[in-house]
């Protein structure tokens, strides 16, 4: 077994530090989005009581908190693991003050491989400093405690939301359509929501919908549409006249508002809607939203471009196409990409609820929006792998039929974050490279 021991510095003072750590979703902003793992349980307690994280073919890994004396220090154990023997982790987390800095120490015993083990500790002391970071700003601009009612809690944007707005002490309520389980979840009919679903709630994040990419067949055209205008009409016109209910009413929408073909035209919040099934859906998604506004409540919605993180969206479809050598960028290259990494989604999502300055549209992508033959060069780059095969043209009208293609793969959209710029909000990663060396684990080469 080897020692191996990882060390840095936290611009936050030690307690604070320690009790990000106590707050229900920690652990699960800690997990390194590359690896083929996901939070199942967290621990209730770092004193006591086991996380428990699932691998593929129902595997489990189970850890148990122990130890904990705060705010100096906590330890986690393998109880059980999956291919049992052989593996060892014992992990020690230690918190000392630096003056008003904290230096985290980590100690690990294990027999896992220190190349595999050192990208995951990077990774996880990079985002710990960033989301303090981002919390602290936005306490320092006015964010408080709320309850926010979230649909689409599982879903890519909402599985790294969550958990974010749990560690920097707001509670979440999960509108599940399933049964509910325990006191922060409760059930939501999309077609009829129960007159009592948003009380108490301060502020509303909608989530959820059917996933866009696929065929453009008039079913799942219907799909795309179906789960968006009404459900989103229903509850925000159920948050207008809900007594004691939320303020503020957050939606999720998409570039896809500007069509398809805009060329080299710089877009904003303020340029017209495109031509287009996407641009009709988006624009009815959005009006649907504003019903809520009719009452008094402000109203953000999200118009989200390419979200960047190796568990869904595109980067989940081409790591590993990139991985084994077989990518490169897609027909000419030359149609444009406006990107957002998921963390920055995370903290533009976070931000529409506290900040009063915004409503209305809010282009959610990153201030250096890329051509698609550069996308394809960056991601080769990060993963050192050449991308010398560009995708023809019939493969995407092969996987996404002819319209499909053109809404989605070939779709063009150079759209500039100016409502958030003019904010003065700050991007955790405004440049692509470091965004998914963040993301994947690649780090620049010594």
């Amino acid at each position: 077994m080897t020692r191996l021991t990882f060390s840095g510095v936290v611009g936050h003072p030690r307690p604070e530090v320690f009790a990000w750590h106590e707050r229900p979703g920690a652990i699960v902003r800690l997990t390194p989005p590359w690896l083929p793992v996901r939070v199942l349980r967290e621990s209730p307690s770092l004193d006591h009581g086991d996380a428990v994280l699932g691998f593929p073919l129902g595997l489990r890994w189970v850890a148990r908190h122990t130890g904990a004396q705060p705010p100096e220090r906590f330890a986690d154990e393998l109880v059980s693991a999956p291919l049992r023997w052989g593996v060892r982790w014992h992990h020690t987390h230690e918190l000392f003050d630096e003056g008003v800095r904290t230096r985290v120490t980590d100690t690990l015993d294990t027999t896992v491989p220190e190349a595999l083990v050192r990208p995951m500790f990077a990774y996880r002391h990079r985002q710990l400093c960033l989301d303090l970071a981002a919390q602290a700003t936005a306490r320092a601009a006015g964010d408080r405690p709320l309850v926010v009612a979230m649909t689409g809690s599982r879903g890519l944007v909402g599985s790294a939301l969550a958990p974010f707005l749990t560690t920097a002490g707001h509670r979440v309520v999960r509108l599940v359509r399933g049964t509910p389980h325990g006191p922060d979840e409760r059930r939501w009919d999309p077609r009829s929501p129960a007159e009592d679903l948003l009380r108490g709630v301060d502020a509303v994040v909608h989530l959820a919908g059917e996933p866009i990419a696929g065929r453009f067949t008039p079913a799942h055209r219907a799909a795309v549409r179906d789960s968006r205008i009404g459900p989103t009409r229903a509850l925000a016109e159920l948050a207008g006249r809900t007594p004691d209910g939320p303020r503020v009413f957050v939606s999720a929408s998409a570039i896809g508002f500007y069509g398809p073909e805009r060329g080299d035209e710089e877009l904003t919040e303020a340029s017209p809607r495109g031509d287009g099934f996407l641009a009709d859906v988006v624009a009815d998604w959005e009006a649907a939203a504003a019903r809520a506004a009719d009452a008094g409540l402000r109203v953000v919605s999200v118009r989200t471009g390419l979200v960047q993180s190796p568990r869904g969206g595109t980067l989940r479809l081409f790591r590993p196409l990139f991985a084994a050598g077989l990518g490169g960028r897609l027909g000419s290259g030359r149609a444009w990409q406006s990107w957002i990494g998921i963390d920055d989604l995370v903290d533009v999502y976070h931000r529409a609820l506290y900040d009063p300055t915004l409503s209305g549209p809010v282009a959610a992508v990153a201030p250096h929006p890329v051509r698609n033959d550069a996308y394809a060069a960056t991601l080769a780059r990060v993963l050192r792998r050449p991308a010398l095969l560009p995708v023809p043209d019939l493969g995407p009208r092969l996987l996404l039929g002819q319209e499909g293609a053109d809404e989605l793969a070939r779709a063009s959209q150079r759209v500039y974050p100016a409502a958030l710029l003019a904010a003065g909000h700050r991007f955790r990663h405004p440049m692509l490279e470091p965004a998914l060396r963040h993301l994947l684990g690649r780090p620049e080469p010594s």
